[in-house]
């Protein structure tokens, strides 16, 4: 009975924080990451260890319409979509692995019996995906490189996302850097008989927070993996092998010719050729 009651009345003080408004005093920092990081999301309040993270829930909101449960009384929750990639340190700190752009946006950290334990971490992440303006494989292809810094409410100020290229001199995308929300774009041509790398880098008054960079791939060839650099030794090496074999085959053939064609002949002697016998 009492365990009820007490399971009641965290439910009520879950849903109360739920809506309870963004205090000014909260801890919270911001993150930047690009897909396929690891990221570390910590609280700043006192560090719980062991069993006393079961009074730990974690929140995730994409924007202000909505808000999931990634983590309740200490345990990942199974219909979390991150659920396969989240796991619970023992000082109550939340590991993504692998993320997604699915997963930039606000993450709150709540101790359920403390309502000014709490913690907000903005995960703001930076992408660069290609599209193709041209589909001739022969000529030299454009490609459009779209820059996006996602996060919870992002808005970036002007000139804050930049493209560089290779040597560090600043490019100049679409409309001077023209900005949506927080994207940049860059049109770029696909050379035919080289490469090149162009980055993207979000700013602010302390200088580069994060970079993410895109190598656009010659129109003239095509990558190759390491299995098809280990086919192509195997087939050099059956090649030299077959070449050695077919070599040693000849030098055979033609020894054995050579001895057929050698003829041995044997003298008789002749009597007549024969040293006198000693005269007794």
């Amino acid at each position: 009975m009492i365990r009820r009651q007490m399971a009641s009345l965290r439910l009520v003080l879950v849903l109360l924080l739920q809506f309870e408004g963004i205090r000014g005093d909260i801890p919270q920092y911001h993150l930047y990451q690009r897909p396929g990081d690891e990221v570390l999301l910590a609280n700043l309040q006192l560090s719980l260890s062991g069993s006393r993270c079961s009074g730990i829930d974690w929140f995730y909101s994409k924007d202000p319409s909505g808000t999931s449960t990634d983590v309740l009384d200490g345990k990942v929750q199974k219909d979390s979509a991150r659920a396969a990639r989240l796991s619970l340190h023992s000082n109550c700190s939340l590991t993504i692995k692998n993320i997604t752009a699915e997963d930039a946006g606000r993450y709150t950290c709540r101790y359920v019996w403390d309502s000014n334990w709490e913690t907000l971490v903005f995960l703001n992440i930076l992408t660069i995906s290609p599209s193709s303006t041209d589909t001739d494989p022969n000529e030299e292809e454009e490609v459009t490189l779209t820059c996006s810094l996602l996060g919870y409410e992002r808005r970036c100020e002007s000139r804050s996302l930049r493209w560089v290229d290779e040597q560090g001199a600043e490019l100049d995308g679409e409309g001077d850097g023209g900005k949506t929300n927080c994207a940049s774009f860059l049109t770029v041509k696909r050379q035919t008989k080289q490469r090149r790398r162009y980055f993207c880098q979000f700013v602010d008054s302390t200088g580069v927070k994060i970079e993410a960079h895109y190598t656009t791939v010659s129109s003239g060839s095509t990558d190759w993996s390491p299995l098809s650099y280990v086919m192509l030794a195997l087939r050099i090496s059956s090649l030299i092998l077959m070449i050695f074999i077919t070599a040693l085959i000849i030098a055979g053939r033609g020894s054995t010719r050579r001895l057929k064609d050698t003829r041995v002949h044997y003298v008789k002697e002749d009597e007549s050729c024969r040293a006198p016998s000693t005269l007794r």
